[in-house]
């Protein structure tokens, strides 16, 4: 098994849904980037990618369809979202703190939330990993940019910013 065959090469949100929010489009932006650039990605019981993944909101459950590079579909995932309500509900106010830190003099507010910040984070991707471990394996990492997938997915979508708040 090389690293390679079992990762991400692409990876797509619902682009139907749009928010004005600068900051979230930043934030995926960024996380896609990072996650292409470095991922572990292993569908259970699938012999090797490299691998596309396209989210979705359906049916109120977050959708992951894996297809091969290529194209061919190997799995389609849907993971509720109410394990995550209270880490999406204090991952959106803790941003929104930091951002506002962020125009305030002083670093030390900052460094403050900013750990905060980490640790609902860190928190929130863990309990991805739990919740995809029986259908896709992944990293600590992957599950990190994952999840700030999701959160801006979640964040376009009026319908599931009830989540957020």
């Amino acid at each position: 098994m090389t690293g390679a065959e079992f990762r991400l090469c692409d990876v797509a949100l619902d682009c139907s849904l749009s928010t004005r929010d600068a900051r979230v489009e930043r934030e995926q932006a960024l996380a896609v980037v990072d996650l292409l650039e470095s991922n572990t990605f292993v569908p259970v019981g699938h012999g090797g990618g490299p691998y596309r993944l396209r989210s979705e909101m359906a049916d109120g459950r977050l959708a992951l369809h894996i297809a091969t590079s290529m194209g061919v579909h190997v799995i389609s995932h849907y993971l509720s979202l109410a394990p995550f309500r209270r880490l999406f509900r204090d991952y959106t106010r803790i941003c929104e703190s930091y951002y506002d830190a962020m125009c305030r003099p002083g670093p030390e507010r900052l460094e403050a939330i900013d750990m905060g910040r980490r640790g609902i984070h860190n928190e929130a991707a863990e309990l991805l990993r739990e919740r995809l471990a029986a259908r896709v394996s992944i990293d600590k990492d992957t599950a990190r940019r994952l999840f700030t997938l999701i959160y801006a997915l979640l964040a376009r979508n009026a319908a599931y910013r009830l989540l957020l708040s």
